[in-house]
């Protein structure tokens, strides 16, 4: 009866041990398996990884700095003025002032567009068409104003063609349009009547589009190259205190002078001849009239 009870005992505690060996053995494993399970339900719910986060908060993030560009490219819309002036200056050498001029020109990359000198008894003018580079023209005014000589007169304008310019623009991008849809016409025309109709329409689409571009380019010249009329003034003092000029030449200049009057007297008389011819058929009539008098 002992025996059987050690012997029940014994079997007890061997399968006592082996059972907390199993756990201890495959607790870890457990522990194992659970944290992986865990970290797939953890991984399952967690929130996306940084990079997918970043891009779906890249438009919302970059949607204000790139907006403000939009609104600057829409703000900032190279206007269209076209800069244009006349001077008129009095200088005391129009050969020194000509000099002077072409060195302000070099300076601000200009050229002159058309010359025209003048001499006469009371001055000598000097007019030039000048063209300037836009960003250079109130430079090239102020350079004028100061140091050549005394202003008589300056204006200077502004034209903003801003509105015809894309008006313009817009009717020529349409117009192109409208052209290739008739070209494409063309291609598919069935009579001759129609061919020569949408032929005539392409030709007049063509005609205007030319016109269209060149008032484009017309603009954007005036645009790029401003206009200045200068015109330089010296003006002839004759007088017997400033001038050079003695008594023997201006009693010859007087003499000239009474010799063209005298002249000039002569031919407007002579050119009254058709009525000297009227004065002996007046005498003829009188005489006649005189005589039937006194008979």
């Amino acid at each position: 009866m002992k025996k059987l009870l050690l012997t029940i005992l014994l079997i007890f505690l061997i399968t006592g041990c082996k059972k907390s060996e199993l756990e201890t053995v495959i607790s870890p494993a457990t522990a194992i398996v659970s944290k992986d399970e865990v970290a797939d339900e953890v991984y399952q719910v967690a929130p996306p990884s940084p990079k997918e986060m970043t891009e779906k908060l890249l438009p919302d993030e970059n949607k204000s700095p790139q907006s403000p560009p939009a609104l600057k490219k829409t703000d900032t819309i190279s206007r269209k003025v076209i800069k244009s002036g006349n001077m008129k200056i009095q200088v005391g050498d129009i050969k020194k002032a000509q000099v002077l001029v072409g060195d302000i020109l070099k300076k601000n990359n200009a050229y002159i567009q058309s010359e025209k000198f003048q001499n006469t008894d009371m001055d000598d003018n000097l007019d030039l068409v000048i063209r300037v580079p836009h960003r250079n023209f109130d430079t090239l005014v102020n350079s004028f104003s100061d140091g050549m000589g005394s202003v008589l007169s300056k204006n200077i304008s502004s034209d903003d063609v801003t509105e015809e310019y894309t008006d313009v623009s817009i009717k020529l991008a349409n117009k192109k349009i409208y052209l290739e849809k008739y070209r494409d016409m063309l291609r598919s025309a069935a009579t001759t009547k129609d061919m020569i109709e949408i032929q005539e329409t392409i030709r007049e689409l063509e005609d205007e589009i030319d016109v269209a571009e060149g008032r484009l380019r017309f603009i954007d010249d005036r645009v790029n190259y401003s206009t200045l009329n200068l015109s330089l003034y010296k003006e002839k003092v004759r007088s017997s205190s400033t001038s050079k000029i003695g008594f023997g030449s201006r009693f010859g200049d007087s003499v000239t002078e009474g010799w063209n009057t005298f002249v000039g007297f002569l031919l407007g008389i002579i050119s009254l001849w058709p009525f000297f011819l009227l004065i002996p058929v007046l005498i003829f009539l009188w005489r006649k009239w005189k005589a039937g008098r006194k008979k």
